[in-house]
């Protein structure tokens, strides 16, 4: 089953540039119809599969280029760039995103019945794996159920748990296997994460951290950072930065009270921080989007 096909039921189902949000729980299209520049996201455990056009993910300094060849897999919750490098109107870049059920991937490694992967974990959360007739076959009937909304409810399940099986016996099964593992850095780095995300706003301490998900602080520090390239309160300071974008720009909050909101307590420190990481201080880093959404173009 070629990629042609999965394309064609993506271009069906979205209509100009975005991300789309479909009927099949977890299952997510995106469409590019130019090249981009590179913009911040966080990426949830997944699957991403590019069928038309190519694109580039880069996670702590690393590239990872991936286009109809490869797949991308992601093990945690991940602070990325997220850039297109082909689409136009009239081939866009189309693909689709798949979210991990770690529940399940665990019930089918705990079923004994996989082979251990020849290759070990290489100690990151990111990996891109060759694209094969054996993904690609599941993914297509998960699709063709957008056609069928009646089935979605009984069958989805089945076929994800097909392709969360193909993807234990990828090359990328090792990686996938160290996040689904309870025993493993990766599952207690993926607790922290969770607790980071829900509590971003509150003052971080690494050994409370680290005995809430019983790993000593050293061990944990240095498995944080092996996983995510990010130390733990540099992780905890891209959350904060993200959300008091989000309520500059969609709750039209101020650049103080967004930093208060997300857990500063120095505007000055805010401002500095804000425009290293987005390269343009708070007011103006919102104003020149508020300007790309309305089809302004800013001066200078």
């Amino acid at each position: 089953m070629s990629q042609r096909a999965l394309a064609e039921v993506i271009s069906r189902y979205t209509s100009g540039e975005g991300d789309y949000v479909t009927p099949v729980p977890n299952l997510g299209f995106f469409r590019r119809e130019r090249p981009s520049d590179p913009d911040f996201c966080l990426i949830e455990p997944s699957v991403v599969l590019v069928v038309q056009g190519d694109k580039r993910m880069v996670i702590g300094g690393e590239a990872y280029p991936y286009d109809t060849s490869n797949f991308l897999v992601t093990s945690l919750d991940l602070p990325a760039t997220s850039q297109v490098i082909t689409g136009s109107q009239e081939k866009p870049c189309l693909g689709l995103v798949l979210k991990l059920d770690l529940r399940m991937l665990a019930e089918l490694i705990a079923q004994g019945s996989l082979a251990p992967p020849k290759d070990k974990a290489t100690g990151s959360s990111v990996g891109l794996g060759a694209v094969t007739p054996g993904i690609l076959e599941p993914f297509n009937r998960l699709l063709n159920l957008l056609d069928e909304p009646e089935a979605i409810g009984v069958l989805a399940p089945l076929i994800e748990r097909e392709i969360h099986f193909r993807l234990l016996m990828s090359d990328q099964a090792a990686l996938v296997r160290q996040i689904a593992s309870v025993d493993s850095h990766g599952h207690r780095v993926a607790k922290a994460i969770e607790w980071l995300k829900l509590n971003f706003a509150s003052p971080l301490r690494i050994e409370e951290l680290a005995a809430r998900v019983q790993m000593s602080a050293p061990t944990f520090y240095q498995h944080f950072r092996q996983l995510t390239a990010m130390s733990p309160l540099q992780y905890q300071k891209w959350l904060r930065l993200n959300e008091a974008k989000r309520l500059m720009l969609n709750e039209h909050l101020d650049a103080a009270s967004a930093a208060f909101q997300v857990g500063y307590e120095s505007p000055s420190q805010f401002s500095r921080e804000y425009s290293r990481l987005f390269g343009a201080p708070p007011r103006r880093d919102i104003e020149r989007l508020r300007g790309l959404a309305s089809g302004e173009r800013l001066q200078g």
